[in-house]
């Protein structure tokens, strides 16, 4: 493993692709090989053994790649199969993501707390422990949006139809009382203009991506991995479609790219 090694990414889709975006900003020497595992988007409506089973699928691409550190980008799959992955491959960096409830519960002035997040996480005991953990003197909404998910997949992000869909779930939560909200998916960033317009100008949307980059640059530089020139290159693959996602990756990243298909071992 060198500090030349590439780092990989993964999601079910391209929800991962905010948290990517932070790291490059973050770590830009640093080479990136992110997987969209679009042939089995979404994560959240799925069990928590197949989530796993994709997981250590792709933590072997990984490895079989030589990555010096993986990043699960996606909540459901993080608190599926983070453990089983780090048991794994033990000598292997790997940082999974969690919706910001720490920082959420210090910003609250009316003690409540809004979580939007996929269905398998809000489930998950990971995040009931995590609330458990960092939050138990607030309380916490929780509002699960899988159709976010989907208009992000088919790069609808803003308009009436995006709107639509945002609003009813943010005003709910708002109507309850919270005036922090949490996106609790790596999807949701993409949807931060529709979700602000929805909340309110004065309402914090705390996202994922920047306190991953955070992690992971303090993790490689613990391990003396940390690349010293570059600038790093951008790989993007696919379960999927690599046409769909190179579209998507390059309206959501705002610069053209191309994407290409895993193996067919991997898919």
């Amino acid at each position: 493993m060198l500090s030349e090694s590439p780092i990989g990414i993964y999601d079910s889709g391209v929800g991962g692709l905010s948290v990517l975006r932070a790291i490059g900003d973050a770590l830009p020497r640093e080479s990136l090989l992110y997987v969209a595992d679009s042939a089995h988007v979404p994560y959240g409506e799925k069990t928590r053994d197949y989530v796993e089973r994709r997981a250590c699928v792709l933590a072997d691409y990984f490895v079989s790649r030589g990555a010096k550190a993986m990043v699960v980008a996606c909540n459901t799959a993080t608190a599926a199969a983070i453990a089983q992955l780090r048991q794994r491959h033990p000598g292997l960096a790997i940082i999974g993501v969690e919706p910001a409830i720490k920082p959420a519960a210090h910003l609250t002035h009316s003690g409540v707390v809004g979580v939007f997040a996929t269905t398998g996480t809000l489930a998950s005991p990971k995040f009931a422990a995590l609330v458990r953990r960092e939050a138990p003197e607030v309380r916490i909404l929780f509002k699960p949006c899988p159709e976010w998910v989907r208009l992000v997949e088919q790069g609808v992000l803003d308009g009436p139809e995006a709107e639509a869909a945002v609003r009813a779930p943010v005003s709910e939560l708002r109507e309850a009382g919270a005036d922090v909200l949490v996106l609790g998916c790596t999807h949701f960033p993409f949807l931060r203009d529709a979700i602000q317009a929805a909340a309110g100008p004065g309402v914090p949307l705390l996202e994922i991506g920047v306190p991953v980059a955070r992690r992971l640059r303090h993790q490689l530089q613990e391990r003396g991995l940390l690349r010293a020139d570059g600038p790093g290159q951008l790989r993007l693959e696919t379960s999927g479609a690599a046409d769909a996602l190179a579209r998507q990756a390059s309206r959501l990243l705002g610069r053209p790219l191309h994407a290409e298909i895993l193996a067919e071992r991997w898919r």
